[in-house]
């Protein structure tokens, strides 16, 4: 550390992200990926003309994409927000509503409270329930910006649709956003609830069931009056934040609908295949509504899987806080990368022992 930083950034803790090494060929199962390519209209949306017009600025406002995702989920193009990620959109939403604190719950994507502390916004959290369902009376009328990811990372369970609406009618001076980068694998969008809630922002991306992690694009759905306030803030930011071929493989990619549904159908499959052998072998699992497995056993320390799977050429996620060190999250691969990760977990549980 530099002695010019701010000294309100210098107790920070950024962000840590999944790894991406570089050292040898890895199965990747440890960042929730897709093991699908993106649709063959978006391998076969850019032409030379568009690496031409690299020379120009992309569309701040990204007018087409906004239509064509307005069409998608039945609402205004005034009710779409686009932005480089939906990290991008989380970022902005902690800075846009948490004048009066945030709340989310213990255990949920670890992103939340470093965007709290990059804007000075205090925050709470919720704690799970023992089976890690979340606290629903817990996360009601909190008076404070309320973020959920639905399904929850890393556990990967749902709240059922009805009871995410309890919170955010329960807080309606205050936003409440439902980060929903996984609510194409099994559970209900809350994109159904914004035209009656003022206070629900729907955060969205391309990175896990369109294929498109590369590209970093995210878009949130709300009232036109809340998009106008992250409009506000990303133009006082970087107004062209979504480059000109992401816009344009964002449009190719929204008119593949029955495409990328298809892929996380096969997902889903795989998904309670893998589930089931792991089960076979004696770990624990919550049923999972998301494109990764949250794994424990009980005869083997989740760092000892972790680490016995990297050596053996398959990459998984752990996380070292206390109450997540027993567990490993796992990305739901194709069927033959899943089938080679249960090839390697017997493998390790036969040199454990087990």
């Amino acid at each position: 550390m530099s002695s010019f930083l701010h000294t309100k950034y210098q107790a920070l803790e950024a962000y840590t992200p999944g790894e991406q090494p570089r050292d040898k060929q890895y199965i990747k199962l440890n960042t929730n990926e897709s093991p699908y390519p993106p649709s063959q209209a978006v391998l076969t949306a850019l032409g030379q003309e568009d690496i031409r017009d690299l020379r120009l600025y992309s569309d701040p406002e990204g007018k087409e994409l906004k239509l064509a995702l307005a069409r998608l989920y039945g609402m205004g193009a005034d009710q779409v927000f686009l932005s480089n990620g939906s990290d991008d959109i989380l970022n902005f939403a902690f800075m846009a509503f948490g004048q009066d604190g945030a709340v989310f719950p213990d255990l949920t994507y670890s992103f939340y409270p470093v965007f709290a502390d990059l804007h000075g916004v205090p925050y709470s959290t919720v704690p799970l329930h023992e089976d890690f369902t979340m606290d629903v009376p817990g996360l009601s009328g909190t008076g404070k910006l309320t973020v959920l990811a639905n399904p929850n990372a890393p556990t990967g369970i749902a709240l059922p649709l009805s009871e995410v609406e309890k919170i955010i009618a329960s807080n309606p001076d205050h936003v409440v956003v439902i980060d929903e980068a996984y609510v194409d694998f099994g559970a209900d969008s809350a994109a159904a609830l914004v035209d009656r809630y003022p206070n629900l922002l729907v955060v969205m991306t391309y990175s896990k069931s369109r294929s498109m992690a590369g590209a970093r694009l995210g878009f949130a759905l709300g009232q036109p009056e809340l998009i106008a306030d992250l409009e506000k803030l990303k133009f006082s930011t970087n107004p062209y934040n979504v480059n000109r071929l992401t816009l344009k493989l964002g449009i190719a990619a929204a008119a593949s609908d029955d495409y990328f549904r298809a892929n996380a159908q096969r997902i889903m499959a795989t998904r309670e295949t893998t589930t089931n052998a792991l089960r076979q072998m004696g770990f624990s699992i919550p049923d999972s509504q998301a494109n990764f497995l949250f794994i424990t056993h009980p005869q083997v320390d989740g760092a000892k899987v972790y680490q016995a799977c990297k050596d053996k050429g398959v990459l998984i996620r752990h996380f070292s806080t206390p109450a997540l060190a027993p567990y490993n999250r796992v990305t739901i691969g194709s069927e033959e990368e899943m089938a080679a990760f249960l090839s390697v977990v017997e493998e390790i549980l036969a040199e454990e022992g087990v």
